[in-house]
């Protein structure tokens, strides 16, 4: 992935996470929109051309979702990372009076943190676009082979209908994105955190990498009072605690939304 150098400016790092979280908001509800209408074309008219046509388009939309996603990840890791991760490389050089330049050791730093993130955030969308793509699926299958089935029983073809389409409602309900593990996530949400959880790392890799740079070992944590190592809940609590560079590294966050952040310690060397 190429850069501009010295890379763009982009804004705030919660500005751009509020941004990013609204377009693709936008986009999800205009999938659910969609949606919607295959439902009522399953009351009306669950088979024919029309029937067709507007499983297309939910297609159409799941495949807009997707170039939504794309788009707005690659904004954001040629963007906002460069920039955050220049913001903890100088914040780092000035604490131990130094400077910071783009030498080759940071340009590959970033490319890695780039395609790492860019990877991720399209793993995060995949789950929705699953909901998504297994709704189309169900319905198509329905519209070519359950309403005829139905409609064979004990009630009209109307009412077999109506039935199918409150069913596929109720099984792939689009307005959260539910994960493997069960849980149930509004994509505003998972957009939003995912966006500020790679702004953080970016910015923490920025710090660390200079810290390395310099030959200092040992950083000093920065983090919420309760907040623990590893996760939220660990008892190991973060917050002005002394740690290896590489340590620190691992963990550059603990949970979503995390506030960590790194200052060196150059009186630490040695230990």
């Amino acid at each position: 992935m190429a850069y501009d150098w010295p890379p763009l400016t982009p804004g705030d790092a919660d500005a751009i996470a509020l941004r990013v979280a609204a377009v693709l908001e936008e986009a999800w509800q205009r999938l659910a929109a969609k949606q919607k209408r295959v439902l009522d074309m399953m009351e009306r008219q669950p088979r024919g051309r029309h029937a067709v046509i507007t499983l297309e388009e939910f297609k159409r939309a799941i495949e807009a979702f997707r170039r939504e996603v794309d788009s707005e990840a690659q904004a954001f890791v040629r963007r906002q990372l460069p920039h955050l991760y220049e913001q903890g490389a100088q914040f780092a050089a000035r604490s131990m009076g130094l400077q910071f330049t783009w030498t080759t050791f940071h340009r590959d730093a970033l490319l890695s943190l780039a395609t790492d993130s860019y990877a991720d955030f399209l793993r995060r969308s995949e789950e929705a676009e699953r909901m998504a793509s297994k709704f189309y699926r169900a319905a198509r299958a329905a519209a070519r082979r359950e309403v005829p089935l139905l409609a064979a029983g004990n009630m009209t073809a109307k009412h077999a209908a109506k039935n199918l389409a409150d069913r596929l409602a109720a099984e792939y309900k689009l307005t959260h994105v539910v994960y493997r593990n069960g849980a149930r996530v509004p994509v505003r949400a998972w957009a939003e955190a995912a966006t500020l959880a790679k702004s953080a790392v970016a910015y923490n890799a920025g710090t660390l990498n200079r810290t390395r740079e310099a030959g200092v070992t040992h950083v000093e944590v920065f983090d919420g009072f309760d907040c623990g190592w590893t996760s939220h809940q660990d008892p190991d609590k973060a917050n002005r605690t002394l740690r290896r560079v590489d340590e620190a590294a691992e963990w550059p966050i603990s949970h979503p939304r995390c506030r960590r952040a790194f200052g060196p310690r150059p009186d630490r060397v040695g230990l």
